[in-house]
């Protein structure tokens, strides 16, 4: 059976596709997180009790808090963006994985076909021969052809000649 001509470029993107897959959770994970920082600036923001005495430093500490969130936000939107990325990038390397699997499919299918014809012609041969005979070779002269036998006239009518017709 002949390999694959296309197996090392099969394993490259295979390469390639975990590569991507790896970035893809990694870029999720940095989502994940910045969701739950985010999550956290907003919960820091909401559970503030303010009393009248801790005002001032309160405005000043929520203007703070929300300069903070605005950047999870920012941050949020961009590891989203990352993390989208990374997907489609890893969508690409499985397709293309997947279209060398299919080439590389109908390859072993084609050379068991291949098999398989080879195999039949061996035994269809050896079904045609003879057991005590030898094996046959084909032959480039024609048997002799006879010629059809001719029945001698009937005597019940008289021979014709060219000029009677």
């Amino acid at each position: 059976m002949s390999a694959f001509r296309l197996d090392g470029l099969l394993r490259l993107r295979r390469l390639e596709e975990d590569r991507a897959a790896a970035d893809l959770a990694r870029a999720n994970a940095e989502r994940r997180r910045a969701e739950e920082r985010r999550d956290a600036t907003a919960d820091a923001i909401g559970s503030s009790a303010l009393d009248r005495a801790d005002f001032a430093a309160a405005v000043a500490g929520r203007a703070a808090l929300f300069g903070l969130y605005a950047e999870s936000v920012a941050y949020l939107a961009s590891a989203t963006e990352r993390a989208e990325q990374a997907g489609a990038e890893w969508t690409d390397a499985r397709r293309t994985v997947r279209m060398l699997d299919k080439l590389a499919e109908r390859h072993e299918a084609a050379e068991a076909a291949a098999e398989l014809r080879a195999e039949q012609l061996l035994l269809d041969e050896a079904a045609l021969r003879r057991p005590d005979a030898p094996p046959t070779q084909p032959s480039t002269s024609r048997p002799p052809t006879s010629s059809p036998p001719t029945s001698p006239p009937s005597t019940n009518m008289p021979p014709t000649t060219e000029g009677e017709r």
